[in-house]
C-alpha cells in the first residue's frame, strides 16, 4: 500500500497495527455482542463456485468481505464502526485464504480430522491456522519480513487480477494436498516439508490481495 493509505487505515484501528488487528475477530468470539458474526470467518464451497445456498443463514466469509467493503466506501459510519468493520474485513480476507476457511461442508473445515502434530493432539483446521506456522519459531514479523522479499511486481500483478471468485477456486484445488494425511494421523517432518510452502504462498496472496482492497477503499 501506499505509506498514505497505511497511515490512515492505522489511524481508524488505533492504537492496534494492521497486523496486530489482523486476529481481533478471532479474540471477540467470546463477547456475545458479536454473535451475529460467528459464521463470517468460513464459507462452504463444495467446487469453488460460490452458492448461498450451502451458506450458513448468519452471513458467511465470501458475502460479509463485499458487503463490509461496501459499507467501508460509502462511509456515513461512526469512528466505532468504522474500527469494526475494518477489523473484520482484514481478519476475513486472511481468512478466507486459509484453504480450510474454504470447506466441504462435511468436516467442520477439518475441525473434526483429528491428528497428532510432532505429538500433541490438535485437528487439522489447526493445523493450517497456526500449528505449522507456529513451529517455525518465528515472530509474526519476523515471518512478514521474510515473506515480503518474495514479493515480486509480477507476483504482485497475478495476485491482484484474480477474483474473488479464483480465490475459491485456488483453495478448492489445495485440498488433495492439505488432506495428504498419512493413515495414522501422525504428522512431523514430512509433512511440514511438503506442504509449509503452500501456507507461505496463501500468506503472500492474503497480504496482497488485503493490500489491494484496502487501497480500493482507502487509497
Amino acid at each position: 500500500m501506499k505509506e498514505s493509505t497505511v497511515k490512515r487505515v492505522e489511524k481508524i484501528i488505533y492504537p492496534m497495527s494492521i497486523a496486530r488487528s489482523g486476529t481481533w475477530m478471532d479474540e471477540i468470539r467470546s463477547d456475545s455482542t458479536f454473535n451475529y458474526a460467528t459464521t463470517w470467518h468460513y464459507l462452504t464451497s463444495k467446487n469453488g463456485e460460490y452458492d448461498p445456498a450451502h451458506q450458513e443463514k448468519g452471513g458467511d466469509a465470501y458475502e460479509a468481505i463485499q458487503r463490509l467493503k461496501n459499507e467501508l466506501k460509502a462511509g456515513g459510519l461512526t469512528p466505532q464502526q468504522e474500527a469494526e468493520k475494518l477489523k473484520m474485513l482484514i481478519h476475513m480476507v486472511e481468512d478466507i485464504h486459509q484453504p480450510l476457511h474454504v470447506g466441504t461442508g462435511e468436516d467442520r473445515g477439518g475441525n473434526d480430522v483429528k491428528i497428532e502434530f510432532f505429538g500433541n493432539p490438535t485437528n487439522l483446521h489447526a493445523l493450517w491456522d497456526s500449528g505449522m506456522i507456529e513451529r517455525q519459531g518465528m515472530s509474526y514479523s519476523e515471518i512478514a519480513n521474510e515473506l515480503y522479499r518474495r514479493i515480486t511486481p509480477e507476483l504482485q500483478r497475478h495476485y491482484q487480477s484474480a477474483s474473488m471468485q479464483d480465490w475459491l477456486k485456488e483453495a478448492v484445488s489445495l485440498r488433495p494436498m492439505v488432506y495428504d494425511l498419512p493413515e495414522n494421523k501422525r504428522i512431523s517432518y514430512s509433512y511440514m516439508y511438503q506442504y509449509y510452502h503452500v501456507a507461505e504462498e496463501r500468506m503472500v496472496a492474503a497480504s496482497v490481495r488485503l493490500a489491494q482492497i484496502l487501497e480500493e477503499i482507502y487509497g
